[in-house]
């Protein structure tokens, strides 16, 4: 029976190579994007590719909690159960943006957003599993459980970006120790050939740099991770457990990070 495989961020990148690599393999896969046109595009790929269940698409910006509230009732309709969700979505943002929910932009798309998801499809997830698109840029980054918002005054966008990174590590962790029932990891794509970044001098790294991974094969990790046994709350670099940076293995920062994060979001 296939299997019903949820990917958040797969309208390009890692997530679109993950999404097109599942459907080719026979399931049900779940492609969630952000802008109508990129989205419309995967889905033609990701349809080319499938043997299996069409595959659907629903379309959600994570800076806006509303609408994550909106995707997750219109995903529970139509899919009661599900076996994967992978929080891909995420990204850095050039400058210091406050989003109409009051949280600094970056740490809502890479965290708030995906744990909020990830809370109202708990019970849809029941038996499955969570895999969680972390980075090796959460080394060295600071988490402030007590702080979402944060200032323009100092702000860094790689700061933000590995914070958020980081989050993803913790979030992953504390969710096995919290929910028994369900399979969390998180994982290190690599450095990957794709549009990240901003301004001129990073986007053109990511193009055109050569030692860079492509999509195709941090996607099949990804793939990876949703399919093989893993170890419950792991963090993954390539396809093995890696230890994170010590924050980020703190299992009070964990707890505390949760609680301020469920409290942020309602969840």
């Amino acid at each position: 029976m296939p299997r019903t495989v949820m990917i958040t961020g797969a309208s390009s990148g890692v997530g679109l190579a993950a999404a097109e690599q599942l459907a080719a393999k026979g399931d049900q896969v779940i492609v969630v994007g952000r802008n109508p046109r990129r989205l419309g595009a995967a889905m033609a790929q990701v349809r080319a590719a499938a043997t299996g269940p069409e595959p659907d698409e629903f379309r959600a910006d994570f800076e806006s909690l509303d609408e994550v509230r909106d995707l997750a009732a219109k995903v529970l309709a139509a899919y009661p159960s599900i076996d994967v969700l992978a929080n891909n979505a995420g990204g850095m943002v050039g400058s210091y943006v406050r989003t109409a929910d009051g949280f600094e932009a970056t740490v809502q798309g890479n965290h708030l957003a995906p744990f909020l998801l990830t809370h109202l499809l708990r019970d849809a997830l029941r038996g499955g599993r969570v895999v969680n698109t972390a980075s090796q840029a959460h080394r060295g980054a600071r988490v402030n459980p007590d702080d979402f918002t944060g200032s323009a005054q100092g702000y860094s966008s790689w700061r933000a970006y590995g914070a958020g990174k980081a989050a993803n590590i913790l979030f992953a962790a504390e969710a096995a120790r919290r929910w028994p029932d369900i399979t969390s990891v998180s994982f290190h794509p690599g450095v990957v050939r794709s549009n990240f970044g901003t301004g001129a001098a990073t986007r053109f790294f990511y193009r055109f740099a050569p030692f860079l991974t492509t999509c195709e094969k941090a996607g099949a990790l990804l793939s990876w991770l949703t399919t093989e046994e893993v170890t419950d709350g792991a963090y993954y670099v390539g396809h093995r457990v890696t230890a994170p940076d010590r924050r980020a293995s703190d299992p009070e920062l964990a707890a505390k990070l949760w609680d301020a994060s469920a409290a942020a979001v309602g969840a």
